[in-house]
């Protein structure tokens, strides 16, 4: 069972409809029971840093999903802001302290001087780091679908990069550690590219 975390912040019908196209059983909940009895997590997130994090905090599940992922070891996938949730801090509506799972800093994406538009938005070549399962069967650089104007940083790329995208300058489009997976990208909005990455998440073991 995969559960969908419902915290107020996220995409959760296509994401549901995504595992359900790939015959996963999955529910979108808002139950710490369901966490606990589940064997994947998914954290969806859509919007600001600052508010989406406030209602992760405020919902009554950050300390069951904290217990569930960082002390079970539930395989976990982050989307969207549901990844930039997982660094030190993020800039946006004001500095906000994340998870701080995966280091790094989510930052507004350094478009300045490329004559390019915020938000970013729609099908972008993703270019994978080392050999990551997550990737197989995808060729050498997908594309995926991405709506966003922010992105995680690491000082001297010093952090958990499973792929990278370019707009302008290059940005993090995933991270992987441990046993969390997450992207930048929406897989569920990417077509049979984004169903064949969350059918290889669901193959993973970490």
């Amino acid at each position: 069972m995969i559960a969908v975390i419902d915290y107020g912040c996220g995409n959760l019908h296509s994401v549901s409809k995504a595992f359900d196209a790939i015959g996963e059983d999955v529910v979108v909940t808002s139950e710490p029971d369901d966490l606990r009895s589940a064997d994947r997590i998914v954290i969806p997130g859509v919007g600001n840093f600052g508010a989406v994090m406030a209602k992760f905090n405020s919902s009554g599940l950050a300390d069951c999903v904290i217990e569930e992922v960082r002390g079970a070891g539930k395989p976990t996938l982050g989307i969207c802001v549901g990844m930039q949730l997982m660094a030190e801090r993020g800039l946006e509506g004001g500095e906000t302290p994340g998870l701080g799972w995966a280091g790094g800093v989510v930052d507004r994406l350094p478009v300045l001087g490329h004559d390019l538009r915020l938000p970013h938005v729609g099908w972008n070549e993703v270019f994978p780091v080392g050999d990551s399962k997550l990737f197989k069967g995808l060729g050498k650089t997908p594309e995926f679908y991405f709506v966003h104007s922010y992105a995680v940083e690491y000082e001297d790329n010093e952090g958990p990069v499973a792929a990278w995208c370019d707009y302008g300058e290059q940005f993090v489009a995933a991270i992987q550690f441990d046993n969390v997976v997450a992207t930048q990208f929406h897989p569920e909005k990417s077509q049979s590219l984004g169903l064949r990455f969350l059918m290889n998440w669901v193959d993973w073991n970490p």
